[in-house]
């Protein structure tokens, strides 16, 4: 069952794909002639690279980085959406989960549970998994984790996956984002982002999976003809290769019954060199161009001009339905929104960005049904609920206003019960016909 099709289905998520480059991962390092690690041991003389890192040489510097990459991207998105970050080993693990709790100090100072390691070797970290994976508890938000979690739990609130582990097995690589796709409408969730360090997303590419590929290998000369980390795309977890370690450097419990050597380095400075964000079509096939050209084309080719966009608006008794209908012919309304302007509406973004109008926020336009004294029709307790529609509207936006669940919600609930503000109106229809009246108004300057 591919994610292609549970995603058309509506079983599953569609995703977004955060993709970040370290300079260190593209470029490698090479340590100075007798340089030595932290631990006192001369580290070996050779280029080292992504396939390196956090298997046999920590960058301290690059761990630090990977985590504020992600506490960032939570701050601006929610801090309490429940995170997987999946890392090479069990020591990797709990360096990420230390560095994430020191760039999110301000939370985990006082709950100690905000950010766990659930791992294997760990009793605490692996009596929490219930507490994760359950949509009704707040902790933890953040588990970092190597193999545990990569099959056989049911995230269903899960909305960040980060993979910065190295992924041999595309059968693996589907099973790590399958914690990410499950849709839980009670608890919003409708879709999910891939956070991805290690250039997973592009090495494994499957037309019947996710779209069609989205790396083109092209050798040259004396190269192998396998793209590089690529050697491996079968259904076995990929075997450990053999690496020559220097004399006498002791052994770290890699956490999966092999033992591995590792470097510690504190001070190499690590950056980000490239961040970008790419999304998946309807279709599963990735977007190459901007999310606003996207936008404007897929818009365009249901609309074929503005002037047919507004009356089809205007008419809709329920204009969710036009943005549902736009939503699933593959618009990420969100995600623009999230690039134009949080507090302009589905309707603004659509007309600015497919029509080049200018937008006006929620509040401009609620502030301009006020300034015409629209509410004058209305008295006592009908009066009060229209001008509190209109006050959810400039904060929420139209979908939360034409359910008559928003009757039951603060500050409705606090006018009366649902049967006491429709019988202000008079009837129900008549209520209905007052909320299409106001979304009228809203956009009449349009």
């Amino acid at each position: 069952y591919s994610l292609r099709q549970g995603i058309d289905d509506g079983f599953l998520a569609p995703y977004k794909v955060v993709r970040i480059d370290l300079d260190k991962d593209l470029q490698g390092w090479r340590p100075e002639k007798g340089m030595v690690d932290d631990l006192g041991q001369e580290i070996e003389d050779r280029v080292y690279n992504q396939r390196d890192f956090d298997r046999i040489l920590v960058l301290n510097e690059r761990t630090k980085r990977v985590a504020e990459k992600i506490t960032e991207f939570l701050k601006g998105t929610n801090r309490y959406d429940k995170t997987i970050v999946f890392c090479e080993d069990i020591d990797h693990a709990e360096r990420a989960r230390q560095a994430l709790v020191n760039t999110n100090s301000d939370i985990a100072a006082y709950e100690r549970k905000y950010i766990m390691r659930i791992t294997g070797d760990n009793e605490e970290g692996k009596a929490e998994l219930d507490n994760f994976i359950d949509p009704e508890s707040r902790f933890p938000v953040i588990a970092t984790t190597s193999r545990l979690m990569s099959t056989g739990i049911d995230a269903q609130t899960c909305k960040l996956i980060v993979l910065d582990r190295r992924i041999a097995s595309l059968s693996e690589f589907k099973q790590i984002i399958g914690r990410g796709t499950r849709i839980n409408e009670d608890y919003g969730k409708l879709f999910f982002t891939i956070m991805d360090f290690r250039k997973a997303t592009e090495l494994f590419a499957d037309p019947d999976f996710d779209g069609d590929p989205v790396q083109i290998y092209e050798p040259k000369g004396d190269d192998d003809v396998v793209p590089p980390e690529d050697e491996d795309t079968g259904d076995e977890e990929p075997a450990e290769e053999e690496v020559e370690f220097p004399p006498g450097f002791e052994p770290v419990d890699g956490g999966d019954g092999k033992r591995r050597f590792k470097y510690v380095v504190s001070n190499v400075p690590v950056t980000v060199v490239a961040e970008r964000v790419q999304y998946y079509d309807k279709d599963g096939k990735l977007i190459t161009e901007s999310l606003r050209d996207y936008t404007k084309k897929a818009v365009q080719r249901q609309y074929a001009s503005l002037d047919q966009f507004l009356n089809v608006w205007t008419k809709a008794e329920q204009k969710t339905a036009i943005l549902e209908e736009l939503e699933e012919e593959g618009l990420f309304l969100e995600a623009l929104a999230e690039e134009v302007g949080k507090d302009i509406g589905p309707f603004d973004l659509i007309c600015h960005v497919a029509w080049g109008q200018p937008p006006l926020t929620r509040r401009e336009r609620a502030h301009n049904v006020k300034k015409r004294d629209y509410f004058a029709k209305y008295g006592g307790k009908a009066r009060m609920v229209m001008e509190a529609l209109l006050a959810k509207y400039a904060d929420e936006g139209i979908e939360n206003i034409e359910s008559m669940e928003v009757l039951r919600i603060h500050p409705l609930s606090q006018i009366g019960t649902p049967v006491e503000i429709v019988g202000a109106f008079g009837s129900k229809e008549e209520y209905l016909k007052a909320v299409r009246e106001l979304e009228n108004a809203l956009y009449q300057a349009a």
